[in-house]
């Protein structure tokens, strides 16, 4: 059978024969603008992309819009809220500060991107300053922006993002504690979760651990 794997650049950019739209060029900017920390400001949710010793990580971000602040036109801050600790994006920022960040807008079709590099601070004041329900973050990413730019609406469209009628039933797929249990009874090495008794409890915890 022929092998019809893209091995180099040529083979590739001769699938795509039409240039580049010019606005796709236009669009991109070194610094966050006014339009564009206007959708920042929007943002209650937005996808973190790092890279480590153990490979590339993708984690969500969310908070109530405006959680992710300028300082100024060339630095973005984030805190960073109570999660699992694993700690898998913040490890990796220590190892390599490449990151990129694809916010989301609910209700609205374009999603932002934005590429830099990234610092850990655990200063008190800077922390202070995103004290939520009387809590405060571990600490604050700092992000150095390098590039930013929108993404047109055809992914969010084709998906038919946001929908209320197209949302699913979240009964009718697997729960936390129902793929907690499928995982864990098959490994001899941990103990099986009760995933009825997980599934019961997550809710107050969630609500309980936000901050």
């Amino acid at each position: 059978m022929p092998d019809h794997t893209l091995t180099s650049l040529d083979d590739l950019v001769a699938l795509y024969p039409n240039p580049i739209a010019p606005a796709s060029v236009a669009k991109e900017i070194d610094h966050v603008d006014a339009n564009y920390a206007a959708l920042i400001a929007a943002s209650p949710f937005f996808v973190l992309a790092t890279n480590g010793p153990d490979g590339l990580d993708c984690s969500p971000r969310g908070d109530m819009p405006g959680f992710v602040r300028l300082r100024d036109a060339k630095t973005l801050l984030i805190p960073d809220r109570r999660g699992n600790n694993r700690l898998d994006s913040l490890k990796n920022i220590l190892f390599d500060n490449r990151i990129g960040m694809l916010f989301l807008i609910p209700g609205y079709g374009e999603t932002l991107r934005v590429n830099g590099t990234a610092t850990l601070s655990s200063d008190p004041e800077l922390c202070a300053g995103f004290a939520m329900a009387g809590k405060l973050p571990a600490c604050v990413i700092v992000v150095a922006v390098e590039s930013v730019y929108f993404q047109c609406s055809r992914a969010v469209v084709r998906a038919d993002l946001w929908n209320l009628a197209a949302q699913r039933d979240k009964r009718s797929l697997p729960s936390a504690g129902q793929i907690l249990r499928a995982i864990t009874e098959k490994n001899d090495k941990v103990e099986t979760f009760d995933g009825e008794a997980y599934d019961k409890a997550l809710p107050e915890r969630v609500k309980a651990t936000l901050y």
